[in-house]
């Protein structure tokens, strides 16, 4: 049987030659004892320990020679009295490690006796109450061995999550989510083998959330309309460069097109001076008055213009 303060206590039975396997628990950080059928006139006595964790271990008293012996076995593990008065065990500091099955094993005049126990390390979980992000109440039964079971005052929809560690502790974490709004505090209860426990919260929307919103959807407004300006004006000067044409080029012209119109005008101009040539000379020659030769020119360079148009 466990007493209050958490160590362990179990009397043997009182038939002749008891054999039988006891199930116990200590609470982790603990001292447990462990006790052996007390015989008058005991010759032996032998503790034989088969940890999960670690080799075994045997503890050992012979009366005929007072003597005790121990092996492999860690300073926690001890007799708890004299063994030739009390054979009891006793674990100091119980820890995850001393988990396992322990005999003990009496030689007296009365025949031979032996109990095995079956150790069990309870850890208590460790218990944490909060308020989630979205204001509902999470509790969480934290490294407890075994899982702890956690319940909620009110009527609730949640479903436990459990979480497995290495040294065989398990975190149990539940979120409250209730059926009705109109609720102040809630009730958290974690039941272990090593206690029970239970906690209560107020939980309120979270403040945080509505402001963070304040704040993130006017930023998000801007940074959208600040794209949607930026497509606006590239769009629009795409527009306007295909609207401008390039300007147009002056149509070229090959230098035989510019030969062949002053052609003609070459060809007057000789013609024309070739006429007063020869006018000057014949006024020279005959000595004519120049209005004369004037007409005769001209009459001639009219002839000649008829003939050779442009």
């Amino acid at each position: 049987m466990s007493d209050i303060s958490g160590h362990l206590l179990t009397r043997p039975s009182p038939s002749f030659s008891p054999s039988g396997n006891d199930r116990v628990s200590a609470t982790v950080g603990y001292s447990s004892v462990l006790t052996c059928s007390p015989k008058s006139n005991i010759t032996m006595v032998t503790w034989k320990i088969s940890p999960k964790v670690g080799g075994p271990c045997t503890l050992g008293y012979r009366a005929d020679q007072n003597k005790t012996d121990r092996t492999t076995c860690s300073d926690s593990v001890n007799w708890k009295f004299r063994p030739d008065w009390n054979p009891a065990l006793e674990i100091r500091q119980v820890g995850i490690a001393h988990e396992g099955n322990y005999t003990c094993e009496v030689v007296a005049k009365e025949g031979n006796f032996h109990t095995t126990y079956h150790l069990a390390v309870l850890v208590p979980p460790r218990l944490a109450l909060y308020c989630d992000d979205h204001g509902n109440p999470v509790c969480e039964a934290a490294a407890g061995k075994p899982a702890a079971q956690v319940s909620w005052v009110l009527e609730s929809n949640s479903t436990p999550k459990e979480e497995g560690h290495d040294n065989g502790t398990v975190t149990v974490l539940s979120k409250f989510t209730a059926y009705s709004t109109n609720m102040t505090n809630t009730t958290c209860i974690v039941s272990h083998p090593a206690g029970n426990q239970s906690k209560s919260i107020a939980c309120r929307p979270s403040k945080d959330n509505f402001i963070r919103y304040v704040y993130i959807i006017p930023c998000f407004l801007s940074i959208i309309i600040f794209m949607a300006v930026i497509y606006y004006f590239k769009l629009h000067s795409d527009r306007l460069c295909h609207k401008t044409k390039p300007p147009e080029t002056a149509p070229t012209h090959s230098p035989q097109d510019d030969t062949v119109e002053v052609e003609p005008y070459t060809t007057y101009v000789q013609k024309e001076n070739v006429i007063y040539n020869s006018v000057s000379d014949l006024t020279v020659g005959q000595n004519l008055p120049p209005a004369t030769v004037t007409s005769n020119m001209n009459d001639s360079t009219t002839l000649e213009r008829k003939r050779d148009p442009l």
